[in-house]
Parts: C-alpha cells; sequence; structure tokens
C-alpha cells in the first residue's frame, strides 16, 4: 500500500522543526522528490501542499519551494504567535494603555448573579436586540448605516469570513479575491472546497475591468476584498474606484464579502456597502478594536433590494444556518461584554488610543526605513515593504529571523503567481521602543547583501 503523504510531511515537518531543513533552505523539485522516496510524482505534490497548508514551507513561482523562517502552526494563520523569535513583527493585535482596566470595568456588572445568569445561556447568530443596536451603531459611517436586523455574530471575524463563504461559495465553486489577501482567506477556502481565484491590484487596489475578464472566463460564485485598508499594502480605496466596482459587481450579479476589520483606524470614509448595498456582506469585529482573546465578530448582510433581482438580496438564513453548522456563533457571555464596552464609550476610548499609537508607529517605519521602498497608510498598523536587490522574501526572513526578529515573507499573502520579493510588518504588537530597534536591525541587514 501507498505511504499516506501525511505521513512524509510529517517526517519532513520534522526535519524542519529539528533544524535539519534550515529556514530559507530550497526543497527539491517535486518530481525530483518523488524519485527519491520512490513516491508517484501526484503524492509528491499532495505532500508539498501539505506543508504549504501548515505554514511550513512557501513556495514560490519559477524559483522553487523554500522552507519558512518561522513556521505558522495549522489553522492560525497570522493569528497567533509563529515563532519564538523575542522581536515578533508577524503576530499583529494592538493594546492600549490602561486596556485591562478599561475592560474590566464594563465586565463588572456582568459578574452580579442575577446578570450573569442571562449572560450565560446561549444565543442564535442573530444574537441579541441589544447587540444588534449596538454594532449597527458601532459600525456605522457617514454614507451607511446597516439596519440592526442585518447583523449576524460570529465568534470572531475570521469565523464571520467562514460563515459568509459558506453560504455563497459551493464546493469547487470559485471566489475572486485580490492577488494579495488575508492568508487565512485562502485556508477557509481550501476547507470548504473552494477554489481563490487571484484578481489584479493596481496602486488601488482590486481593479474591476480584472474582476469582469475573471468571471467571463469562469464564473465566479463570490468575491473577497478589503477596500479599507488592505493587509499587506494599505490601501484605502476612493470612492469613484468603489462606485466602479460596485457596478461592476451589481452588472455582474455578484455577491461581495467586504472585509473592514481594520477599517476603525480611519475617521472617515465609506464602505463599499454604501455602493452595492444589495450585494455587499460586510465582516468586521472586536478582536482589533478592543482584544483578541474575548471577541465577537459582525457579518452585515445585504439589504433586501426594492426590486429583487437574480443573485441579489441572499437571506440572511443562509448566513446564520452557515454560521450554526460551523460552529461559529458569538457566545452570550462576549455578546453581552460587547454591548456594555461600545454603550460606556470603552471602545471609542480605545480607538482613539489605537489610531494615535498606529500613528506613531508609522513615524518609526518613516523614520528607521528612509530610503526604502515602503508602502503605508500613516494610519495603518502594518507596512509593506518592497525588498531592495538582491535580497527575496525568504532570504531576508531568515536572515531576520537570526537576529531575533519575526516578519511576514510576501508570499505568504500571495493569492496566484507569488508575491513581489516584499515583507509585512506587523507593528502592533511590541513596545514602540522595541519596534524601533527592529527596524534600526532590519535596515541594516538590508543594507548588506545575502
Amino acid at each position: 500500500m501507498a505511504e499516506d503523504y501525511r505521513r512524509i510531511a510529517d517526517r519532513i515537518a520534522a526535519d524542519i522543526a529539528s533544524g535539519r531543513l534550515k529556514p530559507g533552505g530550497r526543497l527539491p523539485p517535486q518530481r525530483v522528490f518523488a524519485r527519491r522516496r520512490g513516491i508517484a510524482g501526484s503524492t509528491a505534490g499532495r505532500v508539498y501542499g501539505e506543508l504549504v497548508r501548515r505554514g511550513l514551507v512557501v513556495g514560490e513561482v519559477g524559483r522553487g519551494t523554500f522552507v519558512r523562517a518561522s513556521p505558522v502552526p495549522s489553522g492560525r494563520a497570522l493569528a497567533e504567535p509563529a515563532t519564538a523569535a523575542p522581536v515578533n513583527l508577524e503576530l499583529n493585535y494592538p493594546s492600549a494603555p490602561g486596556q485591562s482596566e478599561l475592560l474590566a470595568a464594563g465586565l463588572a456588572p456582568l459578574l452580579r448573579p442575577d446578570v450573569l445568569a442571562e449572560a450565560t445561556r446561549t444565543a442564535s447568530a442573530a444574537g441579541t436586540r441589544a447587540a444588534r443596536e449596538a454594532a449597527a451603531g458601532l459600525l456605522a459611517t457617514e454614507g451607511w448605516h446597516p439596519a440592526p436586523d442585518r447583523l449576524l455574530f460570529a465568534g470572531n471575524a475570521r469565523q464571520a469570513i467562514a460563515g459568509a463563504l459558506a453560504s455563497l461559495v459551493p464546493p469547487g465553486g470559485r471566489l475572486g479575491v485580490e492577488s494579495l489577501t488575508y492568508p487565512l482567506v485562502r485556508e477557509i477556502a481550501a476547507r470548504l472546497g473552494v477554489v481563490p481565484v487571484p484578481l489584479a491590484m493596481d496602486e488601488q487596489g482590486l481593479c474591476p475591468d480584472a474582476l469582469a475578464a475573471a468571471h467571463r472566463s469562469a464564473p465566479l460564485a463570490a468575491v473577497y476584498v478589503q477596500p479599507t485598508l488592505h493587509n499587506p499594502t494599505s490601501v484605502t480605496m476612493r470612492a469613484d474606484r468603489l462606485r466602479e466596482l460596485a457596478d461592476t459587481v451589481r452588472d455582474l450579479g455578484l455577491p461581495v464579502v467586504e472585509d473592514r476589520i481594520w477599517s476603525f483606524l480611519q475617521e472617515d470614509g465609506d464602505p463599499l456597502a454604501a455602493y452595492a448595498p444589495e450585494r455587499t456582506y460586510v465582516v468586521d469585529g472586536l478582536s482589533k478594536r478592543v482584544a483578541p482573546g474575548l471577541t465577537v465578530g459582525f457579518l452585515v448582510v445585504p439589504e433586501e433590494p426594492e426590486e429583487p433581482e437574480e443573485g441579489a438580496g441572499r437571506d440572511e438564513a443562509a448566513a446564520a444556518g452557515a454560521l450554526r453548522s460551523g460552529g461559529w456563533t458569538a457566545g452570550r457571555f462576549a455578546l453581552e461584554a460587547a454591548v456594555r464596552w461600545i454603550g460606556d464609550g470603552t471602545v471609542a476610548r480605545l480607538v482613539a488610543a489605537k489610531r494615535t499609537d498606529a500613528a506613531e508607529r508609522q513615524r518609526l517605519v518613516a523614520e528607521h526605513l528612509a530610503g526604502f521602498t515602503v508602502r503605508a497608510d500613516p494610519r495603518a498598523y502594518y507596512a509593506w515593504w518592497e525588498l531592495p536587490e538582491p535580497w527575496r522574501a525568504d532570504t531576508f526572513t531568515a536572515a531576520a529571523a537570526r537576529r531575533g526578529i519575526a516578519v511576514t515573507p510576501g508570499p505568504a499573502f500571495g493569492a496566484g503567481q507569488g508575491a513581489a520579493d516584499a515583507v509585512r510588518l506587523g507593528l502592533a504588537s511590541v513596545p514602540p521602543p522595541e519596534l524601533a530597534r527592529a527596524l534600526r536591525t532590519l535596515a541594516g541587514v538590508a543594507c548588506t547583501r545575502p
């Protein structure tokens, strides 16, 4: 009986963990690997695919497959620390001074026995009336006011994405994504049996023409997009691009999942949902605004159009059913905590503090990486560094790791032909003095040769 590909992947993983395979090291081509192991080429392909899925290796078209400097645990895709490096610029959860004290004050009323009894009951995907009204108010912008009855709740924003995609894209269906996209979306797609289709981007984000061309080539079931402070590039779509994209998805009859998890850092600006409310599922949450450990994800389902058309006005029952069957609904205690934090101003105070903090950290990037090609928004908690020649993403990531600094290589975000030789720097999770030292060190590395 042929050896299971997962067992082979386990042995390669053990070699990586033990150091026998070094960060940045290149694996043999799949055909060579198959010949050496005495396995079929298709099995070798599955082994390499499993190593990519586990976050242990990075494939670069035309170059080969390389051991990552800091493997990402399976299923966590940039959601938790992926390395023991002293300075982790992969993890990216902001924290404000006095945050714990603010959160504790909001939780205190929940500890009364009568209130706690209510707060520990189960909750449906629709949450509670208080939660829907509080979330609708939190998410509203000048030009977009979601109706409370269109709100659903998940344990976090990642689960909200999974619920939306599960309700929209059938197994084997095609999902349009930006050519640089949130890595976990690819993992969610793989688990749902969905095929991500990379769509070209420009300096304003996703190109509507690329979306239309991809859909004409083979129909897409939905599109996932980050129009506001795109991770990793920090690009925010202008109003004219949002209108153009809205017209495109309306003409094509496509639903859109709009990820706004970082939008709280932007004081103004409307979402795509303001331009295509009958097409757009909006995902947001409290993990970045508040804290990652006790959070709630929001999913706003599209408005019912005045004149229903094919593909529009999906009933929220489908999304609610997906959240329920996936085990992704929010806990009642988290909902009750969120209502109090929103209502007593805790969330607003944390947001204000984090906007100030992000701006300070971006000033450190501008100071210490001056002269390099860095794409960043002054409001964002991350920066996209296009590395100077002859550095490649994998070799630079390995060099940074040897100096105790973890960064995310660009190919981790690539949905298609791989990313440029770039790294994403997460700025939120280390103290500013430590961040400044790390940036100085990385700048010094970039000025040397591999």
